[in-house]
């Protein structure tokens, strides 16, 4: 007998993200062999015969290139219901036909999962049941808290799973083992050797036809609410006694608590722009403002960049520079640490050290040290080398990584209430600040490197 037997629904099974993503990531899951026995069902309000789902499930299993062998059972078992999962009626239908504890993972624009989570609270659930819902959890403080609660009425904290593909289990890993396993960075791990820390989430991509979603939320929401400030808090958090989730996210938690607005002038610590029309790569992109679905009057920004200070011992001065934008020059997912100067250079040195850089790259996974060295030729002058190396991809994409969290009952990459609830809090008077209009809206051409003043 299998370790684990769920059945998997999945609200919302024939949409972009679920044929795109979660699919070919479970296709993934059922490869690897996890030991996972799966009865799948797929639940839409879109007409769909039972052989046009199988077929669907066997173009998005192949996507993520699995075997068929591996994937082809679940497939033959796995059912399709029309269904309006806001209806209670239609609730019960779905459930009734889970021969083994279920996990919903709504698959879903936010409103709907709101809408089907208040009707899931009117009907009686099976024993077991799990849910996994999609980020962004809530629009604002006040909304999280509240879906918080509802959710808590459906199942304990430890089968709710707030989904963040973008901290996959090999990223975290990578990072905890780099931080905690290397006595030369954890010693020096504070505001006695580190100048700033910037952590950087930027894409060539336009808007590529997400308006409906995008021009509501924008880069603050979209990127640094909802993953970077997660990132951040694996960057500065104290070290866990063990990898299990509760120790795990209870860290996170803790360095998130100690996380504010760098003091000053709002214009200085959270900048946003949006972008004009320009080309990248010899693509023509237009002006934001110019795309179908946006409205300009929103004034939804593309690119945002906020400095943050986590206000404890380790990190009391220390800037955390956050950034994520679109339609930008260039495509970069890293951490960057900088070390402070060496408190004295000998004299006689004729060339000045620049400073120590460590690059966490997290897309692919790899890190960089830059580290002064003698000249080559003349040794009383300092040059700059790169030392590098690739750190492990983990054997599933970062939707394999999740599900497998989800269906083995592995909350540690899930995000808690608490933490979700944190990272609303921090941005709140950033988002208070730009309705007021106390921070301009700059603007940059696309394919540029953002406005030329931000420096």
């Amino acid at each position: 007998m299998a370790a684990h037997r769920r059945t998997l629904v999945i609200f919302g099974a024939g949409g972009d993200l679920s044929t795109r993503l979660l699919l070919p990531g479970l296709g993934q899951l059922l490869a690897a062999d996890r030991g996972i026995e799966l009865e799948l069902i797929g639940a839409s309000n879109a007409e769909l015969t039972a052989e046009a789902w199988k077929d669907l499930l066997r173009t998005a299993f192949a996507k993520g290139g699995a075997d068929p062998d591996a994937t082809e059972p679940v497939v033959a078992r796995s059912r399709y219901v029309v269904a309006d999962v806001t209806d209670a009626d239609d609730l019960r239908r779905i459930l009734g036909r889970c021969e083994t504890a279920p996990v919903l993972y709504f698959a879903l624009p936010p409103a709907v999962t709101e809408a089907s989570c208040r009707a899931l609270d009117t009907i009686e659930l099976p024993d077991g049941i799990s849910l996994a819902l999609e980020k962004p959890f809530g629009t604002d403080l006040a909304s999280a808290a509240a879906l918080n609660r509802l959710v808590s009425r459906l199942a304990p904290e430890s089968r709710v799973h707030r989904v963040d593909h973008f901290l996959g289990k090999s990223t975290v890993l990578n990072l905890l083992g780099l931080r905690f396993a290397n006595r030369l960075f954890e010693q020096s791990w504070n505001a006695e050797n580190i100048e700033k820390i910037e952590i950087h989430y930027d894409e060539k991509l336009g808007l590529e036809s997400r308006a409906g979603y995008y021009d509501k939320a924008g880069a603050l929401v979209d990127m640094i609410q909802s993953h970077l400030l997660l990132v951040l808090a694996l960057a500065t958090m104290e070290p866990p006694s063990t990898l299990d989730a509760d120790d795990l996210r209870g860290a996170m938690a803790q360095a998130l608590r100690a996380t504010h607005l760098w003091p000053g002038e709002p214009d200085q610590v959270a900048r946003r722009a949006r972008y004009t029309d320009g080309t990248i790569d010899g693509r023509d992109l237009l002006s934001y403002a110019d795309e179908e679905g946006v409205d300009p009057a929103l004034e939804t920004e593309t690119l945002a960049q906020i400095t943050l200070t986590v206000d404890n011992w380790r990190w009391a001065g220390v800037p955390i520079v956050l950034r994520s934008g679109k339609a930008l020059d260039d495509t970069r997912k890293d951490i960057v640490v900088t070390f402070k100067p060496v408190p004295h250079l000998p004299t006689g040195f004729t060339s000045a050290p620049s400073p120590t850089l460590l690059r966490i790259a997290l897309d692919p996974n790899g890190i960089q040290l830059d580290i002064n060295v003698n000249g080559e030729g003349d040794p009383f002058t300092l040059e700059t080398v790169s030392l590098e190396t690739d750190l492990g991809a983990g054997q599933l994409d970062a939707y394999g990584e999740v599900l497998a969290g989800i269906l083995t009952g592995d909350p540690s990459i899930s995000v808690r209430a608490d933490v979700a609830e944190e990272c609303w809090r921090i941005i709140t008077p950033i988002l208070e600040a730009w309705k007021k209009g106390a921070v301009p809206l700059d603007e940059y051409p696309a394919g540029s490197v953002g406005p030329a003043h931000w420096g």
